[in-house]
């Protein structure tokens, strides 16, 4: 079947130091919260083998699409820390918070509540950290939650979470959320070098997953030896830098590498993958969406964002999953991103105002802002009125998109799908939140 994709920048941010990770939030009360995590390196000053100090800044954000006047992201709070490897929000809330943990390069894993200061007004509250390991850095994290079904609706206190962290060291560390503190409960070196990745089964969570610089994916029973795989792939030729747990379909699992291709596998027989998609450029994450199990969003570093159609695969057909949408705005290394779970609705009316002369052509109104300029003379850009006043870019496309009533079910055939995403890039430190659009070709569903 043919379909209409496209994608729009709604939003960029600077975020000053270069970024890494950004993470919408799962719980239900804060689906417009936004994380981003930046890394910046900073030389030792004199001697030549001085210690590099690495620092970064945590910053929060609010997303509202409503008005016209202002952009949609509200920068609520910004936290210097050290450098920022991974952010992940808990996918439940804990004692009735949002939780968010991150992975620092002081090896720590450090965990914050987002809490509300004030009527209309969130910030992020520090709860507890946790040293993985002295002289290395804390490289990922997973939380066991990340099925947000049945299983976990009666969460109620923190004794039943747990967290998996990765770090430079090439160890993995199991960690327990106990009356809000962290606390090891095993810790085991996995792979040669640095362990880029660890993240849970979500299905099985006495099952976790690591991938390191030694090429290799492997998976570990927590109820057995560590220093004991389930089992070790080297199908990835190169680094594995991402992992991620389908939390709609049990078994399956997606696997990125720095040697460009993406590996859908069923976790019961990891001789084989299911499918290979070569992506252009090392797939630092992937994300599979919050709702619908056929879509796989990838940071693909070189090579700008991707979001992957792998309906035929899970289905049985095999070969590899088709680019259902790109979005190439960035001008540097790829390496966050992130699907919202808002529904993004209709927007709104772009009647003219008593103030403005009608009949104006809506795609021409405004003026055009370069927002940024990057070394490759590519322009990220949007659109304001004569006072400086942001326009929204429902203004600047004539097309109106899907309602959020109209939201894609694949398996019932269902019409569109509109997505909120955000994404980041590195050297350029570079924040962007925008918006899919994915509608079926009617000429093909009538065949």
């Amino acid at each position: 079947m043919a379909w209409k994709s496209k994608t729009r920048s709604l939003q960029v941010f600077d975020t000053e130091l270069s970024a890494d990770t950004v993470e919408w939030c799962p719980v239900s009360t804060g689906h417009n919260i936004l994380a981003c995590g930046t890394y910046q390196l900073q030389k030792g000053a004199g001697e030549e083998d001085a210690t590099p100090c690495r620092t970064g800044r945590l910053y929060l954000f609010e997303f509202q699409h409503e008005g016209l006047t202002c952009p949609p992201l509200t920068e609520l709070q910004r936290i210097d820390t050290a450098a920022i490897l991974d952010l992940k929000w808990c996918h439940v809330p804990v004692s009735g918070k949002a939780l968010l943990g991150m992975a620092a390069a002081t090896g720590e894993l450090q965990l914050f509540s987002l809490s509300d200061i004030q009527e209309g007004s969130r910030s992020l509250q520090t709860l507890s950290s946790l040293e993985v390991g002295a002289e290395r850095l804390a490289l990922s994290l997973d939380w066991s939650t990340g099925r947000m079904d049945r299983c976990f609706l009666f969460i109620v206190s923190s004794s039943d979470v747990r967290l998996v962290c990765s770090d430079s060291a090439g160890c993995a560390s199991l960690i327990s959320l106990a009356e809000g503190n962290l606390t090891a409960l095993s810790h085991w070196k996995a792979h040669d070098f640095e362990a880029w990745i660890s993240a849970f089964s979500y299905w099985d969570l006495q099952q976790v997953y690591t991938g390191g610089d030694d090429c290799k994916l492997k998976g570990w029973d927590l109820r057995v030896d560590p220093s004991r795989p389930t089992f070790t792939s080297k199908k990835h030729s190169m680094g594995v830098c991402s992992i991620h747990s389908n939390p709609h379909r049990e078994h399956i699992l997606a696997t990125g590498s720095y040697d460009e291709q993406v590996l859908l596998w069923d976790g019961r027989n990891m001789r084989q993958p299911l499918s290979e998609s070569a992506m252009g450029g090392g797939v630092w994450r992937l994300k599979w969406h919050p709702t619908h199990q056929h879509l796989l969003l990838a940071a693909c570093m070189h090579n700008d964002f991707h979001i992957l159609n792998c309906q035929q695969v899970l289905e049985g057909s095999g070969g590899a999953c088709p680019v259902a949408a790109s979005y190439i705005l960035h001008n540097s290394l790829a390496y966050g991103a992130d699907w919202s779970q808002l529904s993004l609705g209709k927007p709104a009316s772009c009647t003219p105002t008593a103030a403005e002369p009608k009949g104006i052509d809506t795609e021409s109104r405004g003026h055009l802002r370069i927002q940024y300029e990057s070394p490759t003379t590519s322009f990220d850009t949007s659109l304001e009125d004569d006072a400086g006043g942001y326009i929204p870019e429902c203004i600047a496309v004539a097309p109106t998109p899907p309602t959020a009533g109209e939201a894609l079910n694949p398996e019932a055939d269902s019409p569109s799908l509109s997505c909120l995403l955000a994404s980041c890039s590195f050297y350029d430190h570079m924040l962007h939140v925008w918006r899919w659009d994915w509608t079926p070709d009617k000429a093909q569903q009538l065949h």
